[in-house]
């Protein structure tokens, strides 16, 4: 990756995807949204992202009803990609998914204790952290995690720690009444993380993107592939509207973290160059660079060439 700006390229690209909620079968969520090719869709969408993402953080809900064929078709749809572009795969357990059905046909081994994780991706440590309920929507995180992430923390990795979880830690102004079923008990999180080696925190559960910060750490909340929770409906309590789906692309660098949201349906071009101009640009020197992309009246940005 040339180098456009002050900062070197990212030293790690992440593709933060959310709350994919497959069904089994020719099922449809709410009877409308056929969430495995909504989940093709954000795929194809993740495959363009260049240079490819070293890892695709799936932060929970994968399935809708933990059925087993759902987690099935979920590797049948993501392993091709992720093969492909050599990226690994990072599965968080969300509110709507099934312990012994997740750890069974996604890990190759059923268990009913909670599923937390951890993956080097190059340097980077990237945790996933089991905040999932079984019978309920809300979130927590017992003794034994804490104590557990605790010990993990306690060594920091070479380029710092990504920590991954279903239920952000963060409030729900937009959407209150999904506070309802938020993270519990965020405060003994908070002094885990805090001072930790852990730079950024993605979320998922609330269908919208959101942004905010826990314990001085940012913290990501990408919306689902399926449905986006509509966070300023009109005359409606919930809605849930089918567009405006998105994934997140997240870029590490030595001493920050940037986060992208990247919208899936594509759109209709109003204006732009086709790849043929890169190399043109990526000759120019920095100076002649400047000039025919920030100078207001240059060829470039008038649209002729």
């Amino acid at each position: 990756m040339i180098q456009y700006g002050q900062l070197p390229p990212p030293t790690h690209v992440i593709a933060h995807v959310s709350d994919t909620h497959l069904l089994a079968g020719d099922a449809r969520q709410y009877g409308a949204i056929d969430t495995a090719e909504r989940l093709a869709q954000a795929l194809d969408r993740v495959a363009r992202i260049d240079p490819p993402p070293q890892a695709l953080v799936f932060t929970g809900d994968l399935a809708d009803l933990g059925e087993p064929a759902a987690y099935r078709r979920l590797r049948e749809l993501v392993e091709p990609l992720a093969e492909r572009i050599g990226a690994q795969v990072v599965w968080c357990m969300g509110n709507h998914d099934e312990r012994a059905a997740y750890s069974r046909e996604l890990f190759g081994a059923e268990s009913e204790a909670t599923q937390d994780r951890v993956y080097d991706v190059a340097g980077l440590r990237v945790v996933s952290l089991d905040t999932s309920v079984p019978g309920w929507h809300h979130g927590e995180i017992t003794d034994d995690q804490l104590s557990w992430l605790h010990d993990v923390l306690a060594t920091p990795a070479e380029h710092g720690t990504v920590l991954a979880l279903h239920h952000p830690p963060i409030p729900s102004p937009m959407c209150p009444v999904a506070e309802v079923i938020e993270l519990l008990d965020t405060d003994r999180l908070a002094t885990v993380v805090e001072g930790s080696d852990v730079r950024a925190i993605l979320g998922g559960h609330y269908h919208f993107s959101s942004h905010s910060t826990f314990a001085g750490v940012p913290v990501s909340v990408a919306a689902a592939t399926c449905y986006l929770a509509d966070p300023a409906p009109l005359g409606r309590f919930i809605s849930a509207v089918d567009g405006n789906t998105s994934v997140n692309a997240v870029h590490v660098y030595a001493d920050r973290v940037v986060h992208t949201i990247v919208p899936v349906p594509d759109a209709p071009e109003v204006s732009g160059f086709g790849t043929e101009v890169a190399p043109l640009v990526e000759a120019l020197s920095e100076e002649e660079r400047r000039d025919m992309v920030s100078r207001r009246d240059s060829d470039f940005n008038r649209g002729v060439g």
